[in-house]
């Protein structure tokens, strides 16, 4: 039943990942499309003013990391950190395929390295608490976290 739940968690956490990079959870998803202005910047950290967007993209990026570690335990950690990697710059690539917000080479750095912090603190997690129930606080927290998201995407109207 576990092991249902984390893999149910990791891919409910993709697809919002999904919606919130290529959609930036739009419910009206064709509107994305309509934004028909590309942007490429392959200049890594060019843009000093955009600090926080650069912290957000660490931070949303690390539950991808713990979630790998709680789902693919025999899985070693250069696949899972090339997986990390991958999916980043398909999100790039996609976004300036269909020119849907900006490609910047920044958020694909800042977002592989907050997949990198999150296999990290698993394994340095895991030298003090106990394989499963480390899986457990993740499974709970992850599942927390996204019913607060849901609840106040859906209630207060947030705009990200």
């Amino acid at each position: 039943m576990e092991k249902i739940l984390s893999r149910g968690l990791l891919a409910l956490y993709l697809v919002i990942l999904i919606w919130l990079i290529l959609f930036k959870l739009e419910y009206n998803i064709p509107s994305v499309f309509n934004y028909h202005h590309r942007s490429l910047n392959l200049v890594p950290f060019a843009s000093g003013d955009h600090f926080i967007e650069m912290i957000e993209n660490v931070i949303v990026f690390i539950p991808l990391g713990l979630l790998l570690n709680v789902n693919f335990k025999k899985v070693g950690f250069l696949p899972k950190f090339s997986f990390i990697l991958g999916l980043s710059l398909t999100f790039e690539l996609i976004q300036f395929t269909f020119a849907i917000g900006r490609t910047d080479i920044t958020d694909a750095i800042t977002n592989t390295v907050g997949g990198f912090l999150g296999l990290k603190s698993y394994d340095f997690s895991n030298k003090y608490i106990n394989n499963k129930k480390l899986d457990r606080i993740i499974n709970f927290v992850g599942i927390l976290l996204l019913v607060l998201l849901l609840y106040f995407r859906t209630h207060l109207r947030i705009k990200y």
